[in-house]
């Protein structure tokens, strides 16, 4: 991999910003297996330590949703009963880029740039993970929250959902958007949660009262 595929920021500026567009396909064929497994057995394991506590919403499970390959690593969404997180693991460990645990790096998707926070488990080994809601109360139940995970990880990749040209790049995670920019495409999906909507128009892909199922 080239290091050009990596764009230096401003010095005072925190990590990396990985650029979809500069970078070749997937090209690991025989890479790291599907890390859902060893992810959902240790948030499991955490999961039973927090156990009553306010913010652990008790009608919701880990889980793993839609990891598959892009660009050398597994991406996917976790979710437990307190967290909801865009993840990603190594898959081609030549590609692959350590980081220190809370140690942070930005990533470049069709829909923006999303800051990762490092992690690292015993089990699970190294990762990396872009927070979308926290803590979940919100969530009536599983079924919801999975289809907010699959809705989330589709909206990384449709550049529909990229801020305005005219706006100055920033963050979109939705816990460091700024409001005076407006909302970003996650953050998007969050208002949505708390406004009159079906699953049906989740499925249909209408955020906050933006109606986009005319794609298709």
């Amino acid at each position: 991999m080239a290091d050009s595929s990596f764009v230096k920021r401003p010095a005072g500026d925190m990590g990396t910003v990985t650029d979809v567009a500069s970078m070749s396909v997937d090209r690991s064929m025989d890479g790291r297996p599907d890390p859902s497994p060893r992810l959902v057995d240790a948030f499991r394991l955490v999961a039973t330590r927090m156990e009553g506590l306010a913010f652990v919403n008790r009608a919701l499970a880990v889980e793993a949703v839609g990891f598959a390959p892009w660009q050398g690593h597994w991406l996917g969404v976790m979710i437990t009963p307190w967290f909801m997180s865009l993840t990603l693991a190594p898959r081609d460990v030549s590609v692959w880029r350590s980081l220190k645990q809370g140690d942070r790096r930005s990533y470049r998707f069709p829909a923006g740039a999303y800051e990762f926070i490092g992690a690292k488990d015993d089990h699970a080994g190294e990762y990396l993970m872009c927070s979308l809601f926290s803590p979940l109360l919100q969530f009536e139940d599983q079924q919801t929250a999975r289809l907010v995970a699959q809705l989330a990880r589709e909206a990384l990749f449709d550049v529909e959902n990229a801020e305005r040209r005219d706006m100055p790049e920033a963050n979109l995670s939705p816990l460091a958007a700024s409001p005076a920019k407006g909302p970003g495409p996650l953050e998007k999906l969050e208002n949505s949660l708390d406004a009159p909507q079906s699953k049906r128009d989740f499925l249909r892909g209408r955020w906050a009262g933006e109606d986009h199922g005319n794609r298709g």
